[in-house]
C-alpha cells in the first residue's frame, strides 16, 4: 500500500473513531430549557459536523419536531431527558430518513414508552439500542479498509494522473452503494410496519362492525 494511501487510511479511522454515539449517563435528568437542549446536542454531537459552521439542532427545528409530531411538547417550555433521547433519535434518522418514515417508526415508540411511569421508558429504549454500538466502529473500520483496497486497484488501465481522483470516485460510489441499499431496506422495512398496522386497523374496524 501506497504511503499516500496508508496516511489517507489513518486519517479515517481517526474521523470514524471520534465519533461516538450520546451515552445514556451523559445525558442530564433534569429539565432544560430549549437554550440549554441546543447547547447539549451542539457539545455531544459537534464531532458529526462536517463544518464548524453546521448546527447540529436549532429552536425552529425542535419547533418543526413539535408541530410534525416527531417530538411530544415540552413541560412548561422545559425538556426531559425523555426529550433529549427522542431528540437524539430524530437527528440520527433525519440524515436518510424522510419525516413520515421517522413518524412511522418513531411516533409508536414515544406514544407507548415516553413519560411512562409504570415500565419500561424511553431510557430503557434507547439503552437498549446504545448496547448494538459496541464493535460497530471496528467492523465499520475493517469494511472501508476492504472497500478502499478494492477501490485502489480500479482503472488499471488508465492514465496515472487521473488515478487518485479515479480511485477516489470509485470509493465514493461502492460506500453510496452501500449507503443506497440499507436505506432502500430500511424503507422496505417501513412500509411492512405500515402495512401491518393499516390491516390491524382495518381487521380492529371490522370486528367493531360485526
Amino acid at each position: 500500500m501506497k504511503k499516500e494511501d496508508r496516511r489517507f487510511l489513518a486519517d479515517l479511522i481517526r474521523d470514524v473513531q471520534s465519533i461516538d454515539f450520546v451515552r445514556p449517563e451523559d445525558i442530564p435528568n433534569i429539565d432544560l430549557y430549549m437554550d440549554q437542549v441546543t447547547s447539549f446536542m451542539e457539545d455531544q454531537l459537534e464531532a458529526c459536523k462536517r463544518y464548524d459552521t453546521d448546527k447540529i439542532l436549532t429552536k425552529t427545528m425542535i419547533n418543526n419536531y413539535s408541530k410534525n409530531n416527531l417530538l411530544p411538547p415540552s413541560e412548561k417550555k422545559k425538556y426531559s431527558r425523555e426529550h433529549m433521547l427522542t431528540l437524539i433519535f430524530i437527528y440520527y434518522f433525519k440524515n436518510i430518513l424522510s419525516i413520515s418514515d421517522i413518524s412511522s417508526i418513531l411516533n409508536p415508540i414515544t406514544d407507548k414508552y415516553f413519560g411512562n411511569k409504570d415500565g419500561f421508558n424511553m431510557l430503557d429504549v434507547y439503552e437498549e439500542v446504545f448496547s448494538l454500538s459496541t464493535g460497530e466502529s471496528e467492523k465499520l473500520l475493517k469494511d472501508l479498509a476492504k472497500k478502499y483496497y478494492h477501490a485502489s486497484h480500479t482503472f488499471s488501465e488508465f492514465p496515472d494522473e487521473d488515478k487518485e481522483f479515479l480511485h477516489a470516485f470509485s470509493f465514493i460510489c461502492s460506500l453510496s452503494l452501500d449507503v443506497y441499499l440499507k436505506k432502500m431496506i430500511i424503507e422496505n422495512i417501513i412500509d411492512d410496519l405500515n402495512e401491518r398496522k393499516k390491516n390491524n386497523k382495518d381487521d380492529d374496524e371490522k370486528n367493531a362492525d360485526n
